[in-house]
């Protein structure tokens, strides 16, 4: 069997403004460039998985089938554009009190989201990248084996300022698509 490359991307302050605990698709802010990174990307021959920590249904602020609504939204957004989501991944489980008598692998910074991705959608988790706007994403992605970068925008900005110096550091989802694209064509 064949395994694709992926770029796993973070969602809230990576592709959609940061805004707490969004779950509405009214309040869904596409940040500027995110949409035609993803569509670059698609063209580019990856696939693209959303991994994304949301603690808000633990917490319930909201539910599972509301956060559905937003991801239906936002995918069509993106397919107006002419790209795609390949596929979504969540946890659902509050940061400090898993689901009571489970275990949680799936929480940013643990890899469980991108390794179960690796798994259903037959991914090379060695050729692919993890973006995100945390330092939470970056060390998912590492955990996986992927390559990292952080982009600046959400949390980003802050979180350089304690990044380790060899970590990738981009402005933007764009700068981040136009890097991995770059890197993939000289290989």
């Amino acid at each position: 069997m064949n395994l694709r490359k992926a770029v796993f991307i973070d969602r809230d302050g990576t592709i959609n403004d940061e805004s707490g605990y969004l779950f509405r698709k009214e309040d869904c802010r596409f940040i500027p460039g995110a949409i035609e990174a993803i569509v670059q990307l698609n063209k580019s021959g990856f696939l693209v998985v959303v991994i994304t920590n949301q603690s808000g249904i633990a917490r319930g602020y909201y539910s599972s089938a509301d956060l559905e609504q937003l991801h239906l939204h936002m995918a069509g957004e993106i397919a107006v554009a002419g790209g795609r989501i390949d596929s979504w991944y969540y946890c659902p489980h509050h940061p400090d009190y898993p689901a009571e008598g489970s275990h949680c692998d799936c929480r940013k910074p643990l890899p469980g989201m991108l390794q179960l991705a690796a798994h259903e959608l037959g991914i090379d988790l060695a050729v692919s990248w993890m973006i995100g706007d945390k330092l939470a994403d970056v060390s998912a992605g590492v955990a996986a084996g992927c390559q990292t970068i952080l982009v600046k925008t959400g949390y980003g900005a802050a979180e350089a300022l304690s990044a380790p110096e060899e970590l990738i550091i981009l402005d933007d989802l764009g700068a981040a698509a136009a890097f991995i694209i770059e890197q993939t064509s000289k290989g």
